[in-house]
């Protein structure tokens, strides 16, 4: 693992940050949570590497709000400068 940001997959639509933050909390301290769009996928920021490896170890497949979580390391974000696509 590289970093202390994971990110999760399947969540709920009636999942809230809060209720995230609280699940992730048992395996360490959260320092940001972001939910993109309706619920589809979201981010955790965890405040230390191991607490963010056992937190993907614990919850990967976790059944929340009856979807199974799918918890994996972020992959940082590749952005294009410079070329724009529009000609």
């Amino acid at each position: 693992m590289t970093g202390t940001k994971l990110y999760i997959g399947n969540i709920g639509s009636s999942a809230s940050r809060q209720q995230l933050r609280e699940l992730f909390a048992g395996y360490g301290e959260v320092l940001d949570v972001t939910i993109i769009g309706r619920n589809a996928f979201g981010f955790i920021e965890m405040g230390e590497q191991t607490e963010a490896e056992a937190a993907k170890t614990a919850l990967n497949g976790y059944s929340l709000e009856g979807k199974d979580l799918v918890v994996n390391d972020a992959k940082p974000t590749a952005y294009n400068r410079g070329r724009n696509y529009r000609r």
